[in-house]
């Protein structure tokens, strides 16, 4: 965690968030400003929750061996309709770690929440509001809209990304390689991402 005070901004997104001129991360996401420096992230951010999906081993073969690096996928979010996904690589697990924590917190995206269960209709955030679709390589998610109390039914990568996202209603269903962790993990920012595509008629 970054501490503001002695923090100098070298942005001018950097500078306009410690002035105060922007508040919220959702400005930054409306605007599509790009995000140059991870401790705008931190200051506006400062309680994200971090979730390792998962790390590996990666062995490549050089003239003078073999040489083993480590992959990591994290997913970072607030539980309040912020979420993002990353990947690290790195010859040492922890600073692969770093890397994908690094790589969500760029990768963040704001969650249109809502109550688009027929069942429910009980107009809290607490779902999702409509049904979505997610993509990544040759996995498909689909997002459809529970009634409150259904809880996360999902496969547990997914369960994880839609949890950090502050969605505590959900049905999904998986297509394609749904083992696959990164795969699985993208399409379902994917799709949450497309909570957003389409407008709602007030």
């Amino acid at each position: 965690m970054i501490d503001i005070e002695s923090w100098q901004p070298k942005t001018k997104l950097g500078k306009m968030v410690k002035a105060g001129e922007i508040t919220s991360f959702e400005q930054i996401y409306e605007k599509g400003l790009p995000i140059l420096e991870i401790e705008v992230v931190d200051a506006l951010l400062p309680n994200l929750e971090e979730e390792i999906l998962e790390w590996r081993p990666v062995q490549r073969v050089t003239d003078s061996g073999r040489k083993t690096s480590f992959r990591a996928i994290a997913a970072v979010g607030n539980k309040d309709g912020v979420v993002g996904v990353g990947i690290g690589k790195a010859g040492e697990l922890r600073r692969a770690i770093e890397k994908a924590v690094i790589d969500a917190k760029r990768n963040l995206i704001v969650v249109r929440r809502g109550c688009g269960s027929w069942q429910c209709a009980c107009d809290e955030p607490h779902s999702i509001p409509f049904k979505v679709w997610g993509s990544c390589s040759s996995v498909k998610v689909q997002l459809i809209p529970a009634p409150k109390g259904t809880g996360i039914v999902a496969g547990k990568t997914a369960a994880k990304v839609l949890e950090l996202a502050g969605i505590k209603d959900v049905w999904s269903k998986g297509f394609g390689h749904t083992s696959t962790v990164q795969n699985f993990a993208f399409a379902t920012l994917d799709a949450l991402r497309n909570t957003r595509k389409m407008r709602l008629k007030p």
